[in-house]
């Protein structure tokens, strides 16, 4: 599969780390959903257009690998990558120090189709997303630079 992806640049606060002024592990979890939102932005598939279809995607595992650590005050640059669409949203995730170029974590999740009417899991994902990767990707990749930190995407809502 040709790949979709998006990425996002922040910097790291002061309410994100511990007394070493090191990135508090569990706050990783939110740099990826920052760039899963991207992520989702591009495809046109965000949190209020999966709950306005029916569907939300709760997250149903989620894998780190710190490699670097992200202090105070650096920029982050996140790169998220569609890894699976047709049964369940896998994404893969970079994390960069910026200012450095250093790769400092990697990352994956997984979430699981939900009809909200029926109240029950789906084993495959709804057509209208299937659809929507697949003209993005039918699109090329002209379609698929990085995406502008700086935009205020509106499909950031979360369900």
């Amino acid at each position: 599969m040709d790949s979709i992806s998006a990425e996002v640049e922040f910097s790291v606060e002061f309410y994100e780390v511990d007394s070493m002024e090191v990135v508090w592990h569990g706050n990783y979890v939110n740099y990826l959903e920052r760039a899963r939102r991207a992520l989702l932005s591009r495809i046109g598939y965000g949190y209020r257009s999966m709950k306005e279809s029916g569907f939300a995607f709760p997250v149903i595992d989620v894998s780190l690998k710190f490699i670097r650590p992200l202090r105070f005050g650096d920029r982050v640059r996140a790169m998220a990558v569609l890894d699976e669409y047709e049964n369940r949203l896998r994404i893969k995730y970079k994390l960069f120090n910026a200012g450095t170029g250093e790769l400092t974590t990697k990352g994956t999740s997984t979430q699981m189709a939900f009809d909200i009417a029926k109240n029950a899991s789906c084993f495959a994902c709804p057509r209208v997303l299937i659809e929507k990767v697949r003209g993005l990707l039918a699109s090329g990749p002209a379609e698929q630079g990085p995406s502008n930190p700086e935009v205020n995407h509106p499909e950031e809502g979360v369900i």
